[in-house]
């Protein structure tokens, strides 16, 4: 038995899943663990990576290096998202990612993906619980910087994909600044989700999709949420579904409230409390897209996303 880990860095938090793979390829997860890093921050307004967002992502990958130590992992695959796509200084972070991924398996470095690769592997990762009878799917993967877009099959095959630009984090820092926003900011935000949902309109298939699975933590936090649970419970959100209608009022709720408010949520992680109304009005814009090309009225959500398909990679990999 080999044991593995999968590691992705977006704009908001930064991910771990180890994982044991059995002789044959079979996989068992072990542990999963999330931090809120906010590497993106202030990428749009600078262009380049803070320090002390570097910083803080050093830190959660050292703690994430000692974990896997602990569990005995020997091969490490991480990925770096939207956050890096946009920024000037990115060599500075993968030479870190590489001293501290060393410890584990000599010559690992985070690797920058494309929006098309990520579609992928998030869409692998979200639908592998899924029954094939709901199938074409469509995987709406929401991080802080980008929302991926997929329509695939049960078998795998991709119908279409676009990585759109727009995340919980970017729109909070671009158009929703004040605390809580202000209704003018909160009407420029919709607007520019909007113009993001033409573009996937335009590109990817949606009316093919017989089920729609939302992943990520805007979307878990969500299910959490309307499910009313008094500490997250990820057994209890992946595969819940969300109904379109009563999802609005929570949404409606969540843009309104302050980030202090929100926070005193337990289920909503403390740095996510101030994003989560961003996220809220890119899930708004994406019902009002959908509903425009098919008659489906809810979400399915998934707790499994590209981590899931990350330790794929690194399961065929390993048996090429």
């Amino acid at each position: 038995m080999t044991r593995v880990a999968a590691i992705d860095c977006g704009t908001n938090s930064i991910r771990l899943l180890i994982s044991d793979v059995r002789p044959g390829g079979s996989v068992r997860d072990v542990h999963r663990s999330m931090e809120i890093v906010r590497l993106g921050q202030g990428v749009d307004a600078h262009g380049e990576f803070q320090p002390e967002a570097i910083e803080r992502t050093r830190v959660a990958l050292a703690k994430y290096v000692q974990q896997m130590k602990f569990e005995g992992v020997t091969r490490v695959r991480m990925v770096a998202t939207s956050a890096t796509r946009d920024v000037g200084n990115a060599e500075e972070f993968f030479k870190m990612t590489e001293e501290l991924l060393g410890e584990i398996q000599p010559g690992a470095r985070a690797e920058v993906i494309s929006g098309e690769e990520e579609a992928l592997l998030s869409f692998q990762g979200a639908v592998r619980d899924l029954s094939k009878d709901r199938s074409p799917y469509c995987v709406i993967d929401l991080g802080g910087g980008s929302t991926e877009f997929i329509v695939g099959s049960a078998d795998g095959e991709i119908i279409g994909s676009h990585s759109a630009r727009m995340g919980c984090v970017r729109i909070t820092e671009r158009m929703m600044p004040s605390d809580p926003p202000t209704e003018t900011e909160v009407e420029i935000a919709s607007d520019y989700v909007a113009e993001r949902m033409s573009e996937v309109e335009k590109i990817v298939p949606i009316s093919e999709a017989v089920t729609f699975v939302g992943c990520a933590g805007t979307f878990t936090t969500l299910s959490a949420l309307a499910q009313g649970l008094e500490s997250y419970d990820a057994e209890l959100i992946h595969g819940s579904e969300l109904r379109f209608d009563a999802l609005r009022v929570l949404t409606k709720q969540l843009i309104a409230e302050s980030a202090e408010t929100r926070a005193l949520n337990p289920v909503i992680h403390p740095g996510r409390a101030d994003v989560i109304g961003g996220g809220s009005v890119a899930v708004e814009g994406i019902m009002q897209m959908i509903e425009r090309n098919s008659s489906v009225r809810s979400f399915y959500i998934s707790e499994k996303d590209i981590l899931d398909g990350l330790t794929a990679t690194i399961v065929a990999e390993m048996y090429s």
